[in-house]
């Protein structure tokens, strides 16, 4: 019996690659620029560890709930509708 060419694992790599690496970059990086910057203490403590953002300030809950002027909207809600907007490209493909 010939062998059939197996083309649903490499796609399912790329797939994965993708949300692993380009995703995660992109969900801190969108994440960090919502970040509210009036002393840049909570941009500069908000971090990459793996694939979790890490937003290392006593505030950081508040500020989520958008307990600040500069992002009404807080960090996590915008980031989710981004990475939302990712996975459907991907899959898209």
């Amino acid at each position: 019996m010939p062998k059939i060419q197996d083309r649903i694992n490499p796609s399912l790599d790329n797939i994965q690659s993708n949300l692993q690496t380009k995703i995660t970059k992109k969900a801190f990086l969108e994440f960090r620029v919502r970040t509210p910057k009036r002393t840049g203490n909570a941009r500069n403590k908000t971090r990459l560890q793996g694939n979790k953002i890490v937003a290392n300030y006593p505030y950081a809950t508040e500020l989520d709930k958008g307990r600040s002027r500069q992002a009404p909207d807080g960090m996590s809600k915008p980031t989710t509708k981004l990475i939302t907007q990712e996975i459907e490209k991907i899959f898209r493909k």
